[in-house]
Order: C-alpha cells, then structure tokens, then sequence
C-alpha cells in the first residue's frame, strides 16, 4: 500500500507542476501566444487526464484491497 501511496503523491506533483507550467507561460513551444481561452483549454484537457489516472488509481486500489482482504482469510495471523 505504501507503493500506492508515493505512486498517487508523485502523480500529484506531476499535475501541480503541469498546471503551474501551463499558467506561467506565455508562448507555448509552438509559438502560439497564450490566451486566457487557450490556457482553460488546456487546463481542460489536463483536467481529463487527471480523471483517467485516478479512475485508474482507484481500479488499482479496488483490486489491492480484494486481494488483500482474500489473503486474511486464507491464512489467519
């Protein structure tokens, strides 16, 4: 479980990070200036990734608690 846990904080530092990067800058790599409607489209979309990953974090956790739960049972401390 501690694996799960480093595994969702660095995913949070990654996002954060993202999202500070998409706010401070001004011409992205394209050289395409950076308006107000395109930065929350790209917050959007970041948004969505955001959901993906912990829909899968969830699943991840979902299956680790079964496993965990069946474990106990079969082998009691």
């Amino acid at each position: 479980m501690k694996i799960w846990w480093v595994a969702n904080i660095v995913w949070i530092l990654v996002f954060g990070a993202l999202a500070f990067f998409v706010g401070a800058r001004n011409i992205d790599g394209a050289g395409v200036i950076q308006t107000p409607e395109i930065k929350m489209v790209t917050y959007a979309i970041l948004g969505i990734a955001f959901i993906v990953v912990v829909l899968v974090q969830l699943i991840f956790l979902y299956f680790v608690r079964k496993i965990s739960n069946n474990n106990s049972i079969i082998r009691p401390s």
